[in-house]
């Protein structure tokens, strides 16, 4: 009767038969009487490509700081809230994100967060952020505002003034602090955190964003972190059984325990983030549960049989029953290298087999 064998990494598990038999160790002599055997189920020893999985649960989620963390928007203005975003809103760099005592706080892009006024004569990145901010929203050209610039010229004036006039403000063509808000893109509000009504007072927090594109977090056991690297290939099934194509984007540096678990160490994970190749088929999808394979690595030309195949041999090891010319039947010791989840085959790094061998399989 014959048994079969399942390969994960390393370790081997024995599967019983059909028929709830024990697993049958082959001897050189059995091997013999197996040529004696009616014709057997086969299956062809194949040259190409094996990978390995990482597979787990996944959240889809936009897009924020690199550790996760969403983005703070820090109000600089004095006053009172008259206008705020709510929760999903998209706000792009140039736009008004709210008001303090009815005037505008824009949203321009830039890493550099607001912590002075500019005006004419300044220097730093902070005037270089906004001068690439006038040329890109269309208020100068780059003929008249070199946007790599970190003087704050009389070009600027003149391109802040006409944004100015745009928002029907007084055309001072210089920036007070409070007047405008950098973040590193346009964003997408997660939570308002300011109170309509309420008291604006400089540093503290109107809102909390992330950008307008969906992205996959899995929250790795600590012994995958040194298996899944960045630029590994995804497949993600999305809510409806869709699918969906990424890659690890980048990973967590530190190990996270989930709310309420905090003296449990055996808890902590290592977040992984997946940007999928086409964000809009998720769209409208946020916080939704997904499963994720990571092709982890690979070997291009490997020689492989279905992981059915392998047995094991009497004194330990792994063999393979290859059937010849004339039907004549050879168990052949190999040791197993990468398994293949996906397509349920294992390389074979050592034993006397060739691409298109056949070796017995047990009947579907």
């Amino acid at each position: 009767m014959r048994k079969t064998w399942v390969l994960t990494g390393a370790a081997v598990l024995v599967a019983v038969s059909a028929t709830g038999g024990v697993v049958a160790m082959f001897s050189a002599k059995q091997a013999t009487a197996a040529a004696q055997e009616p014709p057997a189920n086969t299956a062809t020893v194949e040259r190409g490509r094996l990978s390995d999985l990482v597979s787990q649960y996944g959240t889809l989620t936009y897009r924020a700081r690199s550790d996760g963390s969403p983005y703070s928007v820090i109000n600089r203005a004095r006053g009172i809230y008259t206008k705020l975003p709510g929760g999903g809103d998209r706000v792009d760099c140039g736009d008004v994100l709210y008001r303090v005592n009815d005037n505008p706080v824009l949203l321009l892009c830039g890493s550099t967060p607001a912590y002075r006024s500019l005006s004419e004569g300044d220097s730093g990145p902070d005037v270089t952020e906004l001068n690439a901010n006038l040329v890109h929203l269309g208020y100068a050209t780059r003929a008249q505002l070199d946007p790599s610039s970190h003087d704050f010229s009389s070009e600027t004036a003149s391109a802040l003034e006409k944004l100015q006039s745009n928002l029907g403000e007084d055309q001072t063509g210089s920036l007070d602090l409070g007047q405008a808000v950098f973040l590193p893109e346009s964003v997408r509000i997660a939570k308002p955190t300011g109170e309509l009504g309420g008291s604006a007072q400089p540093g503290t927090q109107v809102a909390q964003a992330t950008s307008d594109t969906l992205e996959v977090q899995v929250n790795l056991d600590p012994s995958q972190q040194g298996e899944v690297k960045k630029g590994n290939r995804a497949q993600i099934t999305l809510p409806g059984n869709k699918s969906a194509t990424g890659k690890v984007d980048r990973l967590g540096r530190v190990a996270q325990v989930p709310a309420g678990q905090n003296t449990n160490a055996g808890a902590a994970t290592i977040p992984a983030y997946i940007s999928l190749d086409d964000p809009k088929a998720a769209r409208g999808l946020d916080q939704a549960p997904v499963q994720v394979e990571i092709t982890t690595k690979g070997v291009e030309s490997a020689l492989s049989v279905p992981v059915t195949a392998i047995v094991g041999r009497s004194g330990g090891g792994f063999a393979v029953e290859v059937v010849r010319v004339g039907g004549q039947r050879e168990l052949v010791v190999v040791k197993p290298g990468l398994f293949d989840a996906a397509g349920g085959r294992v390389q074979v790094v050592q034993g006397d087999l060739r691409q298109g061998d056949r070796v017995v399989v047990p009947s579907p």
